[in-house]
């Protein structure tokens, strides 16, 4: 195994570009250490990314929204008061990623990468409607998070293509997001079924919105039907059944030993209206 410690992105995308053999790129390392040492996967090129400038940087952009580079650790989200209370439901998924110690070292752009439809990181990552900048051999490109995850283990990346930084938008008035899991054990487990949901009000009326829904897929799911389920209504009860019903809908899960398709599909449903009463009750400023 050969490893790099490259001072650029570009110098890293032009060693991956140029590998013959498997590449892994070396962040967080939570999951390429893990499965290098389980013999899951032994990369033939080790690319050190955690070494060039601005991987650890939590920033605001111009527009209020958020720029996180590569390296930017669960626990340093988390410990980051402003990107808290501007997001908190997207803080809240990489906050359930693991132990104290996993916390220190896991990344958003790592756990998307990894590619598990399971990820806890990526539906908020979606319902916050984040994107990413990929650089390769070609330069630079913005892409929204949803079209990275292809399949279990998957990620549409090209050779030599690396992601280099996430941009999470401005918060802007009146709006909050949640996720929510559910799992067999009470912390560190996989989740059965994620649910992410970010929303805006005018007064009391939900006028953007989007939901986003994990472990029930191939790869983590964009649902328009969902979020056009609420939008327009105050909430009420009968929109949150909609909501529901268009959750289970989108589902297309598999039955293994922690869940059942007719389980994951219900539970998809009640996440939904339970995420969205959080990201509602956070976009009042009201206690969740």
């Amino acid at each position: 195994m050969k490893y790099h410690r490259p001072s650029s992105f570009e110098e890293a995308a032009a060693i991956a570009a140029g590998a013959s053999g498997v590449t892994r790129f070396l962040a967080g390392g939570t999951d390429v250490l893990v499965q290098l040492r389980a013999d899951i996967v032994t990369p033939d090129d080790l690319i050190d990314i955690k070494h060039i400038s601005g991987v650890k940087e939590i920033t605001r952009t111009a527009d209020g929204g958020w720029r996180l580079g590569v390296a930017v650790a669960g626990a340093e989200m988390t410990e980051h008061a402003e990107l808290s209370a501007d997001w908190p439901g997207l803080v809240e998924g990489m906050d359930l990623i693991g132990s104290t110690q996993v916390q220190g070292r896991a990344t958003l752009v790592g756990n998307l990468c990894n590619g598990s439809p399971a990820a806890d990181s990526v539906p908020g990552m979606i319902a916050a409607g984040c994107t990413v900048t990929v650089t390769g051999p070609s330069g630079s490109r913005e892409v929204a998070v949803e079209d990275i995850p292809a399949g279990p283990g998957k990620t549409t990346l090209a050779k030599g293509e690396l992601i280099t930084g996430v941009t999470i938008p401005a918060r802007g008035q009146n709006g909050g997001d949640a996720y929510l899991r559910f799992i067999p054990r009470t912390e560190m487990d996989i989740a059965v079924v994620g649910c992410a949901v970010n929303l805006r009000l005018d007064g009391d009326t939900v006028t953007e919105a989007r939901v986003s829904l994990g472990a029930v897929a191939p790869t983590a799911l964009l649902v328009n039907e969902a979020a056009e389920a609420i939008i327009g209504t105050t909430l009420d009860d009968a929109a949150l059944d909609a909501l529901a019903t268009a959750a289970s809908a989108a589902c297309a899960p598999i039955t293994d030993k922690r869940g059942t398709i007719e389980f994951r599909t219900h539970v998809a449903g009640v996440l939904a209206k339970r995420a969205a009463k959080i990201a509602y009750a956070r976009a009042k400023g009201e206690s969740a």
